[in-house]
């Protein structure tokens, strides 16, 4: 015996699995291809990896005494 409850239920199940397969589908398309805002993305976090490295190797060096050394002092 079906209730009205279990009609239901199993109406939305069979929603949400299409929709799940749809998006699985879509996810499989867009793998081949970056989507345009992703590649964008990659683009400029390169850019700003580029720059900060560029602003490192502009730092004068370091003028502080250099680290003891094992030699004993006298």
């Amino acid at each position: 015996m079906t209730t009205k409850n279990d009609e239901a239920r199993a109406a939305r199940l069979k929603a949400a699995l299409r929709e799940n397969l749809r998006r699985r589908k879509r996810q499989v398309r867009g793998r081949g291809e970056p989507a345009a805002g992703q590649e964008a993305a990659g683009q400029e976090a390169a850019q700003e990896e580029g720059q900060v490295a560029a602003e490192d190797a502009a730092e004068p060096p370091d003028d502080r005494d250099p680290a003891p050394s094992d030699a004993p002092s006298s």
